[in-house]
């Protein structure tokens, strides 16, 4: 079945959620209210579900391919990005002050959802883009804002990520490639980075790769690591593209998912070095690659929803249209289409509920990005920086591990033709998992939880959220309705269950901290599941008022009827979490490492 993009959904998000309206107030986002964001939201619907969709499938089957040391992608990819960059949307969210249309997150990040669910593949070579323009904003001279933002912005050039080394994946306290300073101010570059997702492609003119690198004599360890930018291709003063620099592909990975998005391993200075111009100041690299990661981690959290969409889509159709076994209670006499069957519903209902979940929830953080970067008062940005920090780990982690849960489920649906590959059931589980694990592991998204997040301020942060949660249950119990009241009682146990979690965390992130993380990824667990139950919970509410005003009866029951089951089937899992957590620490660590 062809993709159709949930517009309907995600306006809900943007109007009752993330309050556009409230972030149209903001200075310089005047014209961005409901209004706006439903014209593009339709419109990126359109360009997605006609253009970019219908690669999806041969692409996987057909993916990128190297000849010498040039990447030809899939069939239709080159065309398709030249309209994606002809159409602005690679600028969506950059500032009008070079190309951009400067509109809200808020906005943005519904987008991205509808491109990755459209192409997961297609899809990341704008994300790595758009973390290269962030990091650029934030520490790039006016020289190299002036020779790269605007083409970037446009999609002319696209950008790369390139921190990985054979020796260094998590531990950048390892990366080796070096760069030598030259008489010039510019650097030669000198090294081998692997897992270069869009190193080398025939999208666009010039790719700009933003690489971590030691100068000669810096600091051991991350405290010596620089940021260079190194252009596929010399840029010259007037902006003309010159020489080919000294950075190549010399291969791709041959993957499990993401196919027809090739993977590079680049070599730099094979032939002289690689000129290099440093970003920002030396030694400083790891500060400024955090922006583009924080950028790229919410961004991947966005990729879980978005396959997860696509997943629930494709499994509701089969559902509806194969036919097998009688239904339980009798309600059809013969055979009839899966979808009257129970645990079928049920799948179906967790698929639903998960993806509207995590959408619901990184709503609400792209609105608080908006208002920490862009509200006039100071104690508001400061307030919702707070909020968003914590909730990138959540978005990150609890997204793309529902994202598993998810697209397997989508495949169990489908049966024994979910085996099958024709059927399509199964890329979307295999484009699934790389998501737990790129821009940081779902594990070091937890250690950030813990540690940043939690434990460093003695759960201050953690507690506060959980104080509104329960403004949340005490609007739901007022509400008088038995959905929800039986959203509240869930909630309520979910944050308890939580705050125990949140004090045994602080008690022992210092001292016992094999106790502490121990429990880290399903503290994540729990806390993104606690913040997803949230958002449905104020959906409900929302929900409710809409239909005591009249408004789209089926869609808003649709909503009450989703929070319900989230929080009686999703929710509930939070009471053994902590269980686990708590009381099972000492036996994550018992055997002995000779005993494995």
């Amino acid at each position: 079945m062809s993709y159709q993009a949930p517009v309907k959904d995600m306006l809900f998000d943007i109007e009752h959620l993330a309050n556009i309206e409230e972030i149209a107030s903001i200075p310089g986002f005047e014209d961005a209210g409901l209004e706006t964001a439903q014209a593009v939201l339709e419109e990126c619907a359109r360009f997605n579900e006609g253009v970019v969709a219908p690669l999806n499938h041969e692409a996987d089957k057909v993916p990128s391919s190297l000849a010498g040391n040039q990447v030809t992608t899939s069939k239709g990819f080159k065309e398709a990005f030249k309209q994606y960059a002809e159409g602005g949307w690679q600028g969506l969210q950059h500032p009008a002050d070079f190309g951009g249309q400067g509109l809200p997150k808020t906005i943005g990040a519904a987008c991205g959802e509808i491109l990755n669910a459209a192409n997961l593949s297609f899809a990341l070579c704008p994300l790595l883009t758009d973390g290269a323009i962030e990091a650029l904003l934030t520490a790039g001279s006016d020289e190299l804002k002036a020779t790269y933002l605007e083409k970037l912005v446009s999609g002319e050039w696209t950008g790369t990520m390139n921190l990985t080394e054979p020796q260094a994946g998590s531990d950048l306290a390892l990366v080796r490639t070096r760069a030598e300073p030259q008489p010039d101010g510019t650097y030669r570059v000198f090294g081998t980075k692997i897992f270069i997702t869009y190193g080398e492609h025939d999208m666009a003119d010039n790719i700009v790769h933003l690489v971590l690198a030691r100068v000669q004599g810096a600091p051991e360890g991350v405290k010596g690591i620089s940021l260079f930018v190194v252009p596929k291709f010399m840029v010259g003063k007037d902006g003309a593209l010159g020489d080919r620099n000294d950075v190549y592909c010399v291969s791709i990975e041959h993957k499990m998912g993401i196919k027809a998005s090739p993977t590079a391993v680049l070599q730099f200075g094979d032939h002289g070095g690689a000129v290099g111009y440093l970003v920002g100041e030396e030694n400083r690299g790891l500060e400024y690659m955090f922006i583009m990661m924080n950028a790229a981690r919410y961004a991947v959290g966005v990729q879980g929803i978005a396959v997860s969409d696509r997943a629930y889509q494709k499994a509701v159709a089969y559902a509806k249209e194969r036919v097998q076994s009688r239904p339980v209670d009798g309600s059809v006499k013969g055979s009839a289409t899966i979808i009257h069957h129970p645990d079928v519903r049920r799948m179906l209902m967790t698929m639903r509920a998960l993806t509207e979940g995590c959408r619901a929830m990184a709503t609400t953080a792209a609105a608080a990005y908006d208002a920490a970067h862009h509200h006039p008062d100071p104690a508001v940005r400061e307030q919702n920086q707070a909020f968003y920090e914590f909730m990138v780990p959540l978005v990150k982690g609890y997204s793309t591990e529902s994202s598993l849960e998810v697209t397997n489920l989508g495949v169990q649906v489908h049966g024994g033709m979910g085996f099958i590959e024709e059927t399509g059931a199964a890329q979307y589980y295999r484009d699934a998992k790389i998501l737990t694990i790129y821009e940081g592991t779902t594990a070091i998204q937890a250690n950030d939880l813990v540690g940043r997040k939690t434990t460093r301020d003695g759960g201050q942060a953690a507690k506060a959220i959980a104080a509104q949660v329960e403004k949340t249950e005490q609007a739901l119990a007022a509400s008088g309705s038995a959905d929800a009241k039986a959203v509240a009682g869930h909630l309520a146990e979910a944050r308890q269950a939580f705050l125990d979690v949140v004090g045994f965390m602080v008690e022992n992130g210092k001292a016992d901290p094999n106790a502490a993380y121990a429990g880290s990824v399903p503290y994540l667990m729990l806390t993104g599941n606690l913040v997803a139950g949230w958002q449905l919970g104020r959906s409900l509410l929302a929900a409710e008022q809409a239909l005591k005003a009249g408004q789209d009866q089926a869609f808003m029951q649709a909503k009450i009827a989703t929070a319900r089951f989230y929080a009686e089937h999703i929710l509930t899992r939070a009471r053994a979490t902590r269980d686990a957590i708590v009381g099972g620490a000492q036996s994550v660590m018992a055997l002995p490492m000779d005993a494995f």
